[in-house]
C-alpha cells in the first residue's frame, strides 16, 4: 500500500529543478515565515517553490495581447478581486444569477490561477488550451520580475495593494495558518520586525507597490492601480472603472438588469466565505480554501499593533513613499 506524503506541496523546499537549486545557492537568504528560508531574487524575497515558478514563468510565458493579469501584494484582497474580475469578464458566459456559476463551486484561485505559484511551478509548458479569451491570470510578481512578453504585449494589468498595517496583520495571520502544528506560530513582534525590514513574501512591500505605481503613471492604459480600501469604500464605482479599463463597459441594458449589483453580491465576502467549496475544499498545493477568508475588514490592525509599531510603520511609509504622490 503506497504511503501518503503528509507534507503539503506549499511546504516542500526540495525537489526543485537543477537550475533552481543552482540559482538558490547564489542568493542571499533569510529565515522564512512558513518554510525554512526565503531567497532574495531580483530584489524581492521568495520561497524555493515560488522561485521555481518565477524563473520558469519568466523564461516561458508568452503573453497574448488580450491577456488580463491581476497582480497584488500578498493579502491585499487578491481572492475577492479574482472573483470580481472573473465574474466581470465572463458575465455573458456566466450571468451572475445562474445556478451553476463557476464561483459557486470553485475557489477564485482555481478560476484565476497564479502564473508562478500554480501554472509554472512544476511544468515549464502548462496547457492553456482550456482558457477562454481573454485569458485571466494572477501573480504576486514585482514589476521588474514580470516576464518580458508582458511588457512587449498589449495585455492589461490590474494591480491591487492595501494599507501596509492591514497587509501585515493579514499576512501574519495567514502564514500562521499555513504552518504545521509542530512548528508553532510566529510571534507578532518578530514577524513585524521582518516585515519592516522588507523580509516577507514578495517583499519589500514598499518597493513592490512603488514599482507598479510609477509604471501606472507612465502607462495608465496598461496598468490600472487600485487600493483595497478604495474598492471597499466604493465597490460599484471601481467595478465600473474595471469594466471601462478592460474594454468591457456595462451597457444601459445591463444597468437596467442590475448586473453590477449582481456581480458584487455573488462576489461578496459573506457569500464567498460561506460557500461549501470555500469552507471545506483545498487547493492542489495543499492550502485549505478557508484560509483565504479571514475578516476582510479595513482597520483591523488597530486590534493588534501597539502605538510603537504603528509609529514605526508609518515612519517607514513616509520615508519610502516620499515624493511619489502615493499615500495610504
Amino acid at each position: 500500500m503506497p504511503t501518503v506524503d503528509p507534507m503539503p506541496e506549499y511546504l516542500k523546499e526540495q525537489d526543485r529543478s537543477h537550475e533552481c537549486m543552482k540559482l538558490i545557492s547564489t542568493l542571499p537568504t533569510k529565515p522564512g515565515w512558513v518554510v525554512t528560508a526565503l531567497y532574495n531574487y531580483q530584489g524581492f524575497w521568495h520561497t524555493a517553490r515560488q522561485l521555481q515558478g518565477v524563473i520558469s514563468c519568466q523564461k516561458h510565458y508568452k503573453a497574448h495581447d488580450t491577456d488580463i493579469l491581476l497582480v497584488t501584494t500578498p493579502k491585499s484582497g487578491t481572492t475577492w478581486l479574482k472573483a470580481i474580475l472573473f465574474a466581470l469578464v465572463n458575465r455573458t458566459r456566466f450571468p451572475q444569477h445562474h445556478d451553476h456559476h463557476p464561483l459557486l463551486s470553485n475557489n477564485p484561485h482555481v478560476l484565476v490561477p497564479f502564473l508562478e505559484l500554480k501554472l509554472y511551478v512544476d511544468d515549464e509548458n502548462p496547457d492553456f488550451s482550456s482558457f477562454a479569451s481573454p485569458r485571466l491570470f494572477s501573480s504576486h510578481l514585482p514589476y521588474n520580475s514580470l516576464p518580458k512578453s508582458i511588457g512587449d504585449s498589449q495585455c492589461k494589468i490590474v494591480y491591487l495593494c492595501r494599507n501596509p498595517k492591514d497587509t501585515f496583520i493579514s499576512l501574519w495571520a495567514f502564514t500562521n495558518k499555513l504552518r504545521l502544528q509542530e512548528m508553532g506560530i510566529n510571534s507578532l513582534e518578530e514577524t513585524f520586525d521582518k516585515f519592516c525590514e522588507g523580509v516577507s513574501l514578495y517583499g519589500p512591500f514598499w518597493e513592490h507597490v512603488l514599482g507598479y505605481w510609477h509604471e501606472s503613471l507612465k502607462h495608465p492604459d496598461k496598468i490600472c492601480f487600485m487600493t483595497y480600501e478604495g474598492m471597499k469604500e466604493q465597490p460599484e464605482l471601481h467595478l465600473r472603472k474595471l469594466g471601462d479599463f478592460l474594454g468591457c463597459p456595462f451597457s444601459i441594458e445591463e444597468d437596467k438588469e442590475s448586473v453590477v449589483e449582481g456581480i458584487l453580491e455573488i462576489c461578496s465576502f459573506d457569500n464567498l466565505s460561506n460557500l461549501k467549496v470555500n469552507k471545506e475544499g483545498k487547493l492542489s498545493s495543499g492550502e485549505d480554501n478557508s484560509t483565504f477568508f479571514r475578516k476582510g475588514e479595513v482597520g483591523d490592525w488597530k486590534n493588534h499593533l501597539t502605538t510603537e509599531m504603528v509609529e514605526r510603520l508609518e515612519k517607514i511609509c513616509e520615508e519610502k513613499l516620499e515624493g511619489s504622490g502615493l499615500k495610504f
